[in-house]
């Protein structure tokens, strides 16, 4: 059993290394559709316009679909949700997401060196330059010390930093750049293991969305979680 289960990680980290590499594309997204919104993001060199469009897209994601059951429902309270939900696995992503959210992630998939298919414990690369752009910029001091301990020895994962981060779900209200790190490592990493052609959402211009594109493998060591 052990020894199919590795087979079958081997398979999938090739086949995800294989795909990204066969079917790079430039990232051409124009659809903004908060493009209003404030700008909080001070990250050089990166699309800090996507991922700032893939922030608010989020939030508007969980505020909708924690509110379904809930009319009191708010922004903090669905990142408490979202959050908890998240690290322990007790989430359906296909259930929160909305069309226009597949748009930026289909988007957010071309970002240079934002994925790593070593990464056994989550799709982000934790040494790209918008993470870290985002770990220098984290208000809390705390939560910053921990983030930089757990990436330089190697041992970061949504699980071990989610524990101090739930405490201090509050935080990324005020704190956006911790807010983007919340988006990109409980949310969008996790939609690469979904097959959204078998999802039933309603997704305009589905003829541009490119369901086989992967995370690419990073020269980062991120094996060891």
């Amino acid at each position: 059993m052990k020894i199919k289960m590795n087979l079958k990680i081997t398979l999938i980290t090739f086949l995800l290394a294989f795909t990204f590499f066969g079917c790079k594309k430039e990232n051409t997204f124009t659809d903004y559709k908060y493009a209003d919104k404030p700008a909080f993001l001070t990250c050089d060199g990166v699309n800090v316009k996507l991922y700032q469009e893939a922030l608010y897209s989020f939030e508007d994601d969980i505020l909708n679909f924690y509110s379904k059951n809930n009319a009191k429902a708010t922004l903090v309270s669905s990142y408490s949700q979202l959050m908890r939900n998240s690290i322990y696995g007790r989430i359906k992503y296909e259930d929160i997401i909305s069309a226009h959210t597949l748009k930026v992630f289909e988007a957010l998939k071309n970002e240079v060196n934002l994925w790593d298919a070593n990464n056994t414990k989550s799709h982000l690369n934790y040494n790209s330059k918008v993470v870290k752009c985002i770990s220098n910029n984290m208000q809390d001091k705390n939560l910053q010390t921990t983030f930089n301990a757990l990436v330089t020895t190697n041992s970061m994962s949504p699980k071990l930093f989610g524990t101090p981060l739930m405490t201090k779900y509050r935080t990324a209200l005020n704190d956006k750049h911790l807010a983007t790190y919340i988006a990109l490592d409980l949310y969008y990493a996790k939609l690469f293991d979904i097959d959204f052609s078998k999802v039933n959402l309603d997704k305009p211009d589905e003829a541009n969305l490119d369901f086989n594109v992967i995370p690419q493998k990073s020269n980062t060591n991120t094996e060891a979680k």
